[in-house]
């Protein structure tokens, strides 16, 4: 193992480039990381958490819309964004960590997948998740949501987690405990030597779990899966509530 890789990340990438299909019609005219959410765009909460957590250079892939999102990133202050641009093909989640991977340096970094929100517990989610890392244990560490609790969601569930914090994929389940909540710590050396072009991230987790080493870490507080139209009245009900 790289001694480097037992640092924590400084450094993230949001997931923005997808078509966000399940937002139309809302996204046939803006990309998906600005649909709004109690008036403030989802990539916002990302880059603002990112920002929190102490990220100093977060990297945002762009593809549908891009001269919108990068228009909007450039009103940005904090923190440094590198942009990397998939306007000539979509790369998946997969095939963008890959290309961006150069950006990303050679330490841990964070992936965020650019429609999670979340309300806070009683300490940030994101912070917990990086002092949770563990690079002697873990090749990937993932923010898990419980599925009780999640809102906007409306399937059976990623995956189980053991005692020790490892996650096995729910399989032929019927349901399990926890969902992915879009935003996880990956090692370089799990994505270095994947195929170039689209693919999926699925392929970097498949291999952690295969080692043992794909762990989760609950999310305190509330997940809020903004996913289609409908969702986002869902999450705004839920941050009104808090606010009260």
């Amino acid at each position: 193992m790289s001694h480097l890789s037992q640092r924590k990340p400084h450094t993230a990438i949001v997931l923005a480039a997808g078509l966000g299909t399940r937002m139309l019609p809302i996204t046939a005219s803006m990309p998906k990381p600005l649909v709004k959410v109690a008036g403030q765009s989802l990539i916002d909460f990302a880059l603002d958490k990112l920002h929190e957590a102490g990220i100093g250079t977060v990297v945002v892939n762009v593809h549908h819309f891009a001269d919108m999102l990068e228009a909007h990133l450039r009103t940005r202050a904090f923190p440094k964004i590198v942009v990397s641009d998939e306007r000539d093909q979509l790369l998946e989640t997969g095939g963008g960590v890959k290309k961006a991977l150069p950006f990303l340096g050679q330490d841990p970094f964070i992936t965020f997948n650019s429609d999670s929100m979340w309300i806070e517990g009683d300490n940030p989610n994101l912070k917990r998740l990086v002092e949770a890392w563990d690079a002697e244990r873990m090749d990937i560490l993932m923010l898990v949501a419980p599925l009780s609790t999640s809102v906007g969601y409306e399937g059976k569930g990623d995956f189980h987690r053991d005692a020790d914090g490892t996650l096995r994929r729910r399989g032929d389940d019927p349901s399990s405990d926890f969902v992915y909540a879009g935003v996880a710590i990956v090692k370089p050396e799990m994505v270095e030597g994947s195929p170039d072009g689209a693919f999926s991230a699925n392929a970097f987790y498949n291999r952690a779990i295969a080692n043992g080493r794909l762990h989760g870490l609950p999310l305190e507080g509330q997940w809020l899966h903004v996913g289609e139209p409908h969702t986002i009245g869902e999450a705004e009900k839920c941050l009104a509530a808090v606010k009260r």
